[in-house]
């Protein structure tokens, strides 16, 4: 008997594996071909400014000499 309910119950949950399985989702939106690419080249374009900003604020010369150097 125990043999048979869990029998059962494996079927059952195969079936359910493979009907879940074959449910398909659509896109909530359609994306235009080229978003992917615009957002890249903005943050490319963000990054680099950040980054010519940075290396502007460094100081020119060689590093004090102290302890610790």
């Amino acid at each position: 008997m125990h043999s048979r309910k869990l029998s059962a119950v494996l079927i059952i949950f195969v079936i359910s594996v493979v009907v879940l399985s074959h449910v398909g989702v659509e896109a909530a939106r359609v994306l235009p071909e080229d978003f992917a690419h615009v957002n890249h080249l903005d943050t490319y374009h963000r990054v680099k400014f950040t980054m010519s900003y940075w290396l502007q604020r460094l100081a020119s010369g060689p590093s004090p000499q102290g302890p610790g150097h």
